[in-house]
């Protein structure tokens, strides 16, 4: 499964609340994120900075595709020790088309997404809550 450069050609994948972003899970290992995404493009892992000592050492995998120039990362997961993966950023660009029950979360108007939303919680009769983080918007339904 490669990474394609138009929209409409890109993978695409699934969020699963609790459970993970197309094929990683969270509470993967290193080396469990390395494999699944391997087969999407290269790998680079690096260690995270530890701001605190309680904190165990955590660190970056960022999934570059294949065949393209250095770009921004796809896909960038963080994986503790203690907990394994626990947090998965597509790249609203370069990574994988993303959705939550065929609702599109990346790549698109932060308006758009909260409307769409909207009537989305409003219809399935839940709640959600997203919160945008420099160019990362996420949404996280939730009932």
């Amino acid at each position: 499964m490669a990474f394609k450069t138009g929209v409409a050609e890109r993978d695409e994948w699934s969020y699963s609340p609790a459970v993970g972003v197309g094929p990683l899970r969270f509470g993967m290992t290193v080396d469990e994120v390395v494999e699944a995404a391997e087969m999407l493009g290269r790998t680079k892992v690096s260690d995270c900075a530890r701001d605190h000592a309680v904190f165990s050492p955590t660190w970056k995998v960022e999934v570059h595709r294949r065949g393209v120039a250095p770009s921004p990362p796809a896909v960038t997961a963080y994986v503790s020790q203690v907990v394994g993966l626990f947090r998965i950023a597509a790249d609203a660009v370069h990574g994988p088309q993303v959705a939550y029950d065929g609702l599109p979360l990346v790549g698109r108007d932060l308006s758009e997404l909260e409307s769409d939303a909207i009537a989305y919680a409003e219809a399935m009769d839940v709640h959600f809550r997203y919160t945008p983080e420099a160019t990362q918007d996420r949404m996280i339904p939730g009932s």
